[in-house]
């Protein structure tokens, strides 16, 4: 794989037109993988599946998975990959045996698809058509109304007060019954808190509190929100009643709000990353009458530089300082821990934001040239480190780097009274580079999240999905990569061995997707310290490519 574009200056190339498109790589013959973008049935009952070699028996417990599971309704195709009907995935796990089940959310969005055999309600990439059945004048008039938000919950599971939901970036989730994925309750967060919505990567402290974002939008323009929700309930039938808005940090671009789809937590901060990807709420708001889905109205802003903004967990006071980094895109936090006075954040990065609006349905069923044109388009996505001087006062000199930590390349310099700018580290080496780079990570999260860490597993990307497992050793930045040529690893889930002692005692959970094969996808069971396969569980139903997921241990 060329990466030789990886080193050019980032982020001064405009956006792309049709006529000037950058090409960041170099690939030919990328092989078809348009069934991971294929409609299936639900599984709702649990099913058998075919077991080689060893499934641990101590793993007691079910990995679940959320992604699009349909892309049609009717005769009308969903535009983009985001906007397909969640599919709830349950992987259980007893005695060495894994069943299988899938169920459809049983949302608001998807019932009335279902009742109107046609695309009712506007997702991010797709905008539903006036209602053929209302008269010309009823029709005109719709035009003009607000577009109903999605509650569509496709993206993850997440877990508030030791409930488990599946999560969008809407107002709307949804409470789900972890052993039946049964829909359970819909529960929008502005009927507890001033925000629209909330990110699908809440980050939990260990005594159970949850913190995550969300925006508001008022008259005075578009403001980020820090929302923590306290860790138990006083009754059965509870959701997220005490949840608070610890702080609002106001847009910088009043009228055009970065996008983020996550953000980082140390033990005692909140980072949120304001990153050039732009959301322009007037085209949102306008959407309707100019034909405009949401993902139009999000732009990459290779002009404007990143910030990162510290919130105080404890007191909600934001620090003052801001810390500037060069344009960057990031979907995904690795972690973030405190060091020395110093915040030692890890992330997936890549130097181009216009990759959210390459996953369209059509880009994912090409095949041939069409398809290695879409993948060479978009920038990879590499682990880096920034580090962020805590203590910052009328003391801390200008000019110099003010990263003391040993064998560290990333710098911070304070260039006024409240500004630090900051340069990265990489977080691999030149060997990365043949793998596409990194995403979707995840680390021994119960153990290691917020404190120093050594290890992390993602996976590798040479294709427009994952096509390798790798874990990732920051003790000499060394890896260790699974792979088979065919199949496509989905976000790879950390489970702790009982009794562990080391970091990385435990497995790596995977769903593999095998587009090429008729329903041979399977659960893969790695041992997450030799990065050796120890078994599969192969499922006699196709699944598609999901996103996220996490591991519900029982006893």
């Amino acid at each position: 794989m060329d990466s030789s574009t990886q080193n050019k200056t980032p982020g001064l190339q405009k956006s792309k037109s049709r006529k000037n498109i950058n090409h960041f790589t170099d690939v030919h013959g990328l092989p078809c993988i348009e069934k991971i973008v294929s409609s299936v049935e639900e599984t709702p009952e649990p099913i058998s599946t075919n077991i080689t070699g060893k499934i641990p028996k101590w793993i007691n417990g079910s990995l679940l998975r959320n992604g699009p599971g349909k892309f049609e309704i009717g005769n009308q195709k969903f535009n983009h990959w985001f906007d397909g009907m969640a599919l709830l995935h349950q992987f259980k796990i007893v005695n060495g045996q894994v069943t299988y089940r899938s169920r459809f959310l049983s949302s608001d969005s998807y019932e009335a698809n279902k009742e109107h055999n046609r695309i009712a309600v506007s997702e991010f990439g797709t905008l539903t058509m006036p209602d053929p059945c209302k008269n010309f004048f009823q029709r005109f008039l719709s035009r003009f109304e607000l577009p109903k938000p999605t509650d569509n919950a496709n993206v993850s599971f997440v877990t508030y007060k030791g409930d488990y939901y599946v999560s969008t970036e809407t107002n709307c989730m949804h409470k789900v019954d972890p052993e039946t994925l049964k829909t359970m309750k819909k529960v929008d967060w502005g009927k507890f808190i001033a925000v629209n919505g909330a990110t699908a990567h809440p980050h939990t402290d260990a005594d159970g509190t949850t913190y995550n974002m969300g925006n508001s939008y008022t008259a005075k323009g578009a403001s980020y929100n820090i929302i923590r929700v306290p860790p138990t309930k006083a009754t059965d039938e509870e959701t997220l009643e005490g949840a608070t808005v610890l702080c609002s940090i106001p847009s910088e671009d009043k009228g055009n709000p970065s996008y983020y789809h996550s953000f980082a937590m140390s033990e005692n901060y909140v980072v949120f990353i304001e990153q050039p990807i732009k959301m322009n709420l007037l085209k949102i708001v306008t959407g309707k009458i100019t034909g405009k889905s949401i993902s139009d109205a999000i732009t990459w802003d290779p002009t404007v530089e990143t910030i990162f903004h510290l919130i105080h967990k404890k007191t909600g006071k934001q620090n003052s300082i801001k810390y500037i980094a060069q344009p960057l895109s990031t979907f995904h936090q690795i972690n973030a821990y405190e060091e020395n006075g110093l915040l030692i954040m890890d992330m997936c990065v890549s130097d181009d934001g216009q990759a959210i609006n390459n996953y369209n349905v059509q880009n994912l069923r090409k095949s041939g040239a069409a398809l290695d044109e879409v993948y060479n388009t978009m920038c990879r996505v590499f682990p880096r480190r920034f580090v962020l001087p805590l203590n910052v006062d009328c003391e801390t000199p200008y000019g110099q780097n003010l990263n003391k930590l040993p064998n560290s390349t990333a710098t911070c310099i304070r260039m006024a009274k409240d500004k630090v700018i900051c340069t990265h580290e990489d977080l691999h080496g030149e060997d990365l580079h043949q793998y596409g780079g990194l995403e979707f990570p995840q680390i021994n999260y119960a153990k290691y999240n917020t404190h120093s860490y050594r290890y992390f597993y993602g996976c590798g990307f040479r294709h427009l999905v994952g096509d390798t497992l790798i874990k990732m050793d920051l003790q000499g930045r060394k890896m260790k990569v699974w792979e088979k040529p065919g199949l496509y690893p989905s976000e790879p889930i950390f489970v702790p061995s009982p009794n562990a002692k080391e970091e990385d005692d435990g497995v790596i959970l995977s769903v593999v997707i095998t587009p090429n094969m008729d329903k041979s996808t399977f659960l893969l069971v790695l041992d997450a310290k030799t990065f050796e396969e120890l078994g599969r569980a192969a499922v006699p139903v196709n699944i598609p490519y999901g996103f996220h997921g996490t591991f519900n241990a029982t006893a």
